[in-house]
C-alpha cells in the first residue's frame, strides 16, 4: 500500500508544486491558539531563510540548538538526549530526506503518540520573525531538522503554543517510545547510592541527571541560569559510567562520568562544569599521571568527571527513559546491556457507564474500571506506567495495585465490588493530570491486579498501561457473558409468583384488560400501552409504558406470531416488572427513579445477566441519557432485549456447544426481534 508520504510526493510531482499541509496551515492560530501573539509571523520555507539549507548536517558532532522565542527549553533538552542516541534519533528523524531535487516541501517524522508509533507529515513552511526562525533553530549550521521536528510535534499538540506547557518526561517518552521515571537523588527513604546507578546503567535505559530548583516544573522549564560550578539548571546530563580514582594517598574517590549534549555549543554561558574533577581541576594532582590519563582518556565530546559526593549535592533528580528490548535494539549505546527490559502493554478506554468507574473514593463504581492481572515469575522491580490519550483536555489519572497472591482460586473474570471492599490496596500512584504516570514497584513473585482509573467517574479517555520487567505477563480480566438465572420466569415455574397472585395483586387489572381485548381475549402492543398507562401508579414506573417497551413485551411473549398476548402473559409481565422494580430501587441510591449508568452492570447481574464489557457498552450506548443515567423504562427495555437474545440463541443452539449458525435471512430476523 502506498504511504501518505509517497502519495503526497507523487501528487506534488504531477502538479509541479510544493506541498501545503491542510491539517496544520501556515496561519497565526497554528502558533498561538489561546493567546494573542505580540508579533505577526511570516511563514517561510528554508530556501527563503538561508541560501543552502540542509536537513541534517552530518559533518558536525555537537549539539547547537536554541529554543527561540517560545522558550521551550525542555524540548531542547529532550532533543539533546535524542541527538546523543543516534539509533533512536534516526528512527524519529528519517535520514532519507533532504532539500535536494526532487524536493516537494514535505517531511516526515516518527513519534510515539497515544500508545503507538505514528508518522507525522508536515510541510516546510516555518514561522519566522524578521526573516529568522521564531522557534527551534541551530546556531552554527543550516540544519532544519530541529525546526521541522518541532513543527511535527506542534501539529500533534494542536499548536506551537501547547509546547510551552510541555514537560521533559513527556517529551522523552514521545521521542523514544520509552517509559520515563523521575527519581529524587536525596530522597529520605531511599537515597541514591552508586550501586543504584550501576544497576540503572546495566539496563536498556537512558539515565540523566538534572537540577530542579522547584517542585513546580512550570517554574523551571525555561530557566537558563547556571550554578557557580557551571552546571545549568533544568538541563539533563547523560549518565555514562562510574569509576574510581585511586589517589596518591592510597584512598579512592567514586567518580561519575556525565555528558552535556550542549557542552560544545553556544547555548547558555560559561564553559561547562568547572568543579572538582573537571578537566582543568586541581583535583587531578591527587592521582598519578597514569591514573589521570586513564580516566581522562575515557572522556568523549561533552563528557566530564564529577565525584559522586558532589553529584549527590548538586543534582536533585535522576530522570530515566526505560526502553524495552525491541525499542533499544537499534541503539548502539544500549546494545551491550546485560539486563533488557521486557514490556507488556494494554490499550483500553474509560467509557461512561461501562469502564469509567473513577478512583477508590467511588466504592460503588470503582470495580467497573478495566482490571489487569499481572503475573511475576520471580521477585523483581517492575515499572508500571499509565498514559492517557487525552492530550488537549487531560484528565486526572492514576492507578492502584492489589496483591492477588492471597486469593486461592484462579481468577479469570472481573473481580466484583465485594473484593475491593474487603481487600486493601498494595500500592497507589499519585493522581495528576499528567499525560503519563509511572511508578517503580518491588514485587514478590505472584499475581497482582492493576486498576487504572480517572479520579472522577464518568470521565472518558483512551489510555495505555505498560509494564516493564524481566519475567512478566499481563492480561485483561473479562467477564464471560452468560445467563445465571431466568430473568423472566413464568407463573407455573415460580411458587413465589403463584403466592403473589393468590392475593389481589394482578386481579384488579383484568376488567380493564377485557375491555381492551378482542374476541379471543388478547391485546396488541397499542392496547398494552393503554392498559399500562391506566394501571401503573406513578410517573416513575410509567416510563415502562412506552410503545417500544410494549412492542418488546408482545414480541417476547407472543408465541403465535399474531402480535397479541393473553391476560396470563400480562400477569407474568406485571409480576416480573414488580421484581425488576425492586432490584432497580436497590441500585438507585442518590435519587429515586434514577439509575447511574455505571451501576447498570450490577443491576442486570441481580436479575440474572452476567455481561461482558463489550456487550455492556452497547447497552449503555443505547440506553444511557445525556446526564449519564437510566430510567426504569430503560432498564426494563434492556432486560427484555437481553431475554429475547438469550432465548433466540438457546433455541438455535441445537448442539448446546455455545455456537449457532445463521443464514442471512435468519440473522436479520433474529436481530430485528431483539
Amino acid at each position: 500500500m502506498t504511504s501518505s508520504y509517497e502519495r503526497i510526493k507523487a501528487e506534488c510531482k504531477k502538479k509541479n508544486q510544493l506541498w501545503e499541509d491542510p491539517d496544520f496551515p501556515a496561519v497565526q492560530t497554528s502558533v498561538f491558539y489561546h493567546q494573542t501573539p505580540p508579533f505577526t509571523f511570516q511563514w517561510k520555507r528554508p530556501q527563503e531563510i538561508v541560501p543552502q539549507p540542509v536537513f541534517i548536517n552530518d559533518s558536525t558532532t555537537h549539539f547547537d540548538i536554541t529554543p527561540g522565542k517560545m522558550g521551550d527549553r525542555w524540548l531542547v533538552s529532550c532533543l539533546g538526549i535524542l541527538y546523543l542516541s543516534k539509533g533512536l534519533f534516526y528512527r524519529v528523524v528519517p535520514a532519507d530526506q533532504s532539500f535536494d531535487p526532487p524536493y516537494y516541501g514535505v517531511f516526515r517524522f516518527r513519534l510515539w503518540w497515544c500508545g503507538e508509533w505514528v508518522e507525522v507529515l508536515v510541510d516546510d513552511r516555518l514561522p519566522t520573525i524578521n526573516g529568522k526562525l521564531a522557534f527551534l533553530q541551530t546556531q552554527n549550521t543550516n540544519s532544519f531538522w530541529p525546526g521541522l521536528l518541532e513543527k511535527a510535534y506542534a501539529k500533534l499538540h494542536g499548536s506551537y503554543e501547547a509546547l510551552k506547557y510541555g514537560t521533559l518526561l513527556d517529551g522523552l517518552a514521545d521521542l523514544t517510545g520509552g517509559i520515563t521515571e523521575s527519581i529524587p537523588i536525596r530522597a529520605e527513604n531511599v537515597p541514591i547510592r552508586p550501586a543504584i546507578m550501576y544497576s540503572l546503567l546495566d539496563t536498556t535505559s537512558i539515565v540523566t541527571c538534572t537540577v530542579n530548583t522547584s517542585t513546580n516544573t512550570a517554574q523551571i522549564r525555561n530557566q537558563l541560569e547556571k550554578l557557580p560550578n557551571g552546571i545549568c539548571i533544568g538541563s539533563n546530563y547523560r549518565l555514562c559510567s562510574l569509576d574510581k580514582a585511586e589517589t596518591l594517598m592510597g584512598d579512592s574517590v567514586q567518580l561519575v562520568r556525565l555528558r552535556d549534549p550542549m557542552a560544545l555549543g553556544n547555548f547558555g554561558t560559561g564553559e561547562g562544569y568547572n568543579g572538582d574533577w573537571s578537566s582543568l581541576s586541581n583535583s587531578w594532582e591527587r592521582v598519578s599521571v597514569q591514573e589521570r590519563d586513564r580516566l581522562l582518556g575515557q572522556l568523549d565530546i561533552g563528557d566530564f568527571w564529577i565525584s559522586f559526593a558532589d553529584l549527590a549535592q548538586i543534582f536533585t533528580h535522576l530522570e530515566c527513559v526505560h526502553l524495552d528490548s525491541d525499542t533499544a535494539r537499534d541503539e548502539p549505546s544500549l546494545s551491550d546491556k546485560s539486563r533488557k527490559w521486557l514490556m507488556r502493554m494494554y490499550q483500553g478506554a474509560w467509557r461512561k457507564g461501562v469502564t469509567a468507574g473513577g478512583c477508590r473514593n467511588n466504592p460503588d463504581s470503582f470495580h467497573i474500571n478495566p482490571q489487569l492481572q499481572l503475573f511475576l515469575n520471580e521477585k523483581e522491580d517492575v515499572i508500571i506506567s499509565l498514559n492517557q490519550h487525552s492530550v488537549m483536555e487531560p484528565k486526572v489519572i492514576g492507578f492502584t495495585l492489589y496483591n492477588l497472591s492471597t486469593v486461592q482460586n484462579k481468577i479469570s473474570e472481573c473481580l466484583p465490588k465485594s473484593f475491593f471492599k474487603k481487600h486493601k490496596s498494595l500500592q497507589n500512584s499519585q493522581y495528576t493530570n499528567s499525560r503519563q504516570i509511572s511508578q517503580r514497584c518491588c514485587l514478590d513473585a505472584g499475581r497482582y491486579l492493576i486498576m487504572a482509573t480517572t479520579f472522577e467517574p464518568m470521565e472518558e479517555s483512551a489510555f495505555s498501561v505498560r509494564v516493564l520487567g524481566s519475567s512478566i505477563r499481563l492480561s485483561l480480566l473479562e467477564t464471560q457473558t452468560m445467563l445465571l438465572l431466568d430473568p423472566f420466569p413464568s407463573l407455573n415455574a415460580n411458587q413465589k409468583i403463584q403466592a403473589d397472585l393468590s392475593g389481589s395483586g394482578t386481579a384488579q387489572y383484568e376488567p380493564v384488560f377485557l375491555q381492551l381485548a378482542d374476541d379471543h381475549k388478547t391485546i396488541n402492543c397499542y392496547d398494552l400501552q393503554e392498559l399500562l398507562e391506566a394501571c401503573l401508579p406513578n410517573d416513575y414506573i410509567k416510563s415502562c409504558a412506552s410503545l417500544d417497551v410494549c412492542r418488546q413485551v408482545v414480541c417476547l411473549m407472543d408465541k403465535t406470531n399474531r402480535g397479541r398476548i393473553t391476560f396470563t402473559d400480562f400477569k407474568v409481565f406485571m409480576v416480573n416488572l414488580k421484581s425488576w422494580q425492586g432490584v432497580f430501587k436497590i441500585h438507585t441510591k442518590e435519587k429515586s427513579g434514577i439509575l447511574r449508568a455505571e451501576r447498570l452492570r450490577d443491576a442486570l447481574y441481580d436479575v440474572g445477566f452476567q455481561l461482558s464489557t463489550e456487550i455492556l457498552s452497547i447497552l449503555v450506548l443505547r440506553y444511557m441519557r445525556r446526564d449519564g443515567t437510566l430510567r426504569l423504562g430503560d432498564y426494563v427495555s434492556a432486560i427484555l432485549h437481553l431475554t429475547m437474545a438469550f432465548e433466540i440463541f438457546k433455541v438455535k443452539d441445537l448442539n448446546q456447544d455455545g455456537v449457532i449458525k445463521l443464514g442471512l435471512a435468519e440473522w436479520i430476523k433474529s436481530a430485528l426481534m431483539c
